[in-house]
């Protein structure tokens, strides 16, 4: 089992800072994504994003395309298909929920796949509580049944299971490609099945200077700059802590919401949404000793929504 950093107080506190900035950049730059929607669509927005975020890691990582088995291409193409689906489905959700809202239901995925690898009991509990916050966010309970978005719902948990292939995967292509070169070229593949949609909704408009911008800004926010972060932080951080500070992500997420998109929240929601915080956080905290450590423990940025 790798031995989790010794750090002293200050150099753990800065950790915990490129954290916290990763997952502020992660919910804004899904914020900003939501203004794109309206102008490029689902797909449009989608490949905006993948492409620019592709070309930005083909220059930094410039990956070993040659000498790979044909394990490894299969492995990077369905993690590139994850990739895709994931973004896909969540940017779909964002149509029809508010963004706190919609990131709050996709922690399902990787917080019940967590679950299931600890295989503890106070996690399957976690997993009913998070279930339970989920109720009071899709409001079932306080207003009409009509009223409830089922459709967003659906994609927001369709985003939250290709969130957790996504987890299983990254570890895969973790153990075959080196640095960053597999989530570069599963950025490739995932930009190569996306584009051809956007290009067929939105055409020429993709190439506009306020799109093409806006989507640059959602790349680097949700992908380059928060990856490049946590990278830096797991150098600092314990898995565990790691994991727990980006259960915050649906707090956060509503607060983007609120601050750039004008989404509020009733009471019911906000206390769901605690819920799933707080069971993500039980969920992804590992005692430095626990050999389960080292699974997957709960939602992980990617490259994420």
């Amino acid at each position: 089992m790798r031995a989790a950093p010794t750090l002293d107080p200050s150099s753990r506190a800065s950790a915990v800072g490129l954290v916290l900035a990763a997952v502020v950049s992660v919910q804004f730059g899904g914020a900003l994504a939501a203004t794109l929607l309206p102008i490029v669509g689902v797909a449009g927005s989608v490949t905006l994003r993948l492409l620019v975020a592709a070309v930005v890691l083909l220059l930094v990582a410039r990956p070993r395309i040659r000498g790979r088995s044909r394990g490894d291409w299969a492995t990077v193409v369905a993690f590139g298909l994850a990739l895709a689906a994931m973004n896909t489905s969540f940017y779909a959700s964002l149509v029809h929920l508010p963004i706190g809202v919609a990131v709050t239901v996709e922690f399902i995925g990787p917080l019940v796949l967590a679950a299931v690898l600890s295989r503890r009991v106070l996690d399957g509990v976690a997993v009913v509580v998070a279930a339970a916050g989920v109720v009071l966010i899709s409001r079932i309970v306080d207003t009409d049944g009509a009223a409830v978005d089922v459709v967003g719902l659906g994609l927001a948990l369709t985003a939250g299971a290709c969130w957790a292939a996504y987890i299983l995967l990254s570890a895969r292509v973790g153990a075959r490609f080196a640095r960053l070169d597999g989530l570069a070229i599963a950025l490739v593949v995932a930009s190569v099945v996306v584009t051809p949609f956007g290009v067929a909704g939105h055409g020429s408009r993709l190439v506009d200077p306020h799109p093409l911008l806006v989507g640059a800004g959602v790349a680097l926010l949700s992908s380059v700059l928060p990856y490049s972060l946590e990278l830096l932080a797991l150098r600092r951080l314990p898995a565990h802590v790691f994991g727990v500070l980006l259960s915050l992500e649906p707090a956060v997420a509503a607060l983007a919401g609120f601050l750039v998109l004008s989404q509020t929240l009733a009471p019911a929601q906000l206390v769901g949404m605690l819920l799933v915080v707080a069971a993500s956080a039980v969920v992804t905290r590992r005692d430095p000793a626990d050999p389960e450590q080292e699974a997957p423990s709960g939602p992980q940025t990617d490259a994420g929504p």
